[in-house]
């Protein structure tokens, strides 16, 4: 017991506001700062005339709600201060690749789980799909609202929560656990949340943070986040934790869904057990494959730690 407790206090390289308290506490505010600096670019832009000169003005009320993400961005790199500063190497494409890859591998990831998810849902007859419209420039825009809405979350959870966590405690999995725990708290006041959607939040969440722990690429987990929230919602027209796109490439006969293995009518796909069973394998194998491997790399490692 006496090492457990050593072993959670704060490590040597570690700041007082890096403990769990201050860190939750800090992060909450980096996503009201970021709301506020998204209040203040929407005037200063007038992003919003853009977006209703496409001609669709609740898809383009819906893009403004995802665009509204973007000052979470800007509010890190003011948040990154002298002694989070290191945390701005999560975003950087190194000479090495590592999160290029992971960016491709995770946007496959996305794709390939969510879409596997709907395909069975179509299958077991579930849900049925219609083809709704094309347009490209919506298209386009939605995948770059989508990207900075998933990657806002990203930060905020497995770059900037996380990172405090991890120089904070000795334990990894202090940081692996507590931001998954509140990333699920992030959805609670969403729409339709069931039990089996906390827990596949939960899975997903220490998923991604596995891929900052063993692969050292927010990336991966960046472009996961917005290839599962982009098939869903944009491709298929399905409920992204509870939230209907009005704008996506197919549609939902809702009139004709019904609950099961892969599919919530009031959460969607991440409210089903499929969903968790998918999570769970993903999971399963990543951890099978770094079986007995270490961090890929510590941002906070000094002799005084070792």
């Amino acid at each position: 017991m006496d090492e457990l407790k050593r072993r959670l206090l704060t490590r040597q390289t570690g700041y007082w506001t890096d403990c769990f308290p201050a860190a939750v506490f800090l992060s909450l505010m980096l996503m009201l700062v970021g709301m506020m600096f998204s209040s203040v670019l929407e005037h200063v832009t007038g992003i919003r005339n853009v977006l209703q000169s496409f001609g669709n003005d609740a898809a383009a009320e819906f893009a403004e709600f995802y665009l509204s993400f973007a000052g979470i961005w800007i509010a890190f790199f003011l948040f990154a201060n002298k002694g989070n500063r290191p945390m701005l190497s999560c975003l950087a494409f190194r000479k090495d690749g590592r999160n290029r890859r992971g960016a491709l591998i995770g946007l496959g990831l996305g794709v390939l789980t969510n879409g596997f998810c709907i395909l069975m849902s179509c299958l077991t007859g579930d849900i049925h799909l219609m083809f709704n419209e094309f347009r490209p420039e919506l298209f386009l825009l939605f995948f770059a609202a989508v990207l900075i809405q998933s990657g806002a979350e990203e930060i905020v959870d497995r770059c900037y929560l996380y990172q405090k966590l991890r120089r904070g405690y000795m334990e990894p999995w202090m940081a692996i656990g507590i931001n998954s725990l509140v990333f699920m708290a992030m959805h609670l006041p969403n729409d339709g949340i069931n039990t089996a959607g906390k827990v596949q939040i939960i899975l997903i969440g220490i998923l991604f943070s596995l891929f900052v722990y063993y692969y050292d690429s927010l990336w991966a987990a960046i472009m996961m986040h917005t290839g599962w929230n982009f098939t869903q919602s944009i491709l298929f027209g399905l409920p992204n934790s509870g939230t209907v796109s009005s704008y996506s490439l197919f549609k939902l006969e809702a009139a004709y869904a019904r609950s099961g293995l892969f599919y919530n009518v009031n959460f969607g796909v991440e409210g089903s057990i499929g969903a968790v069973v998918v999570i769970g394998i993903l999971l399963a194998v990543v951890l099978r494959r770094n079986l007995g491997k270490g961090e890929k790399r510590d941002l906070w490692a000094s002799p005084a730690v070792k």
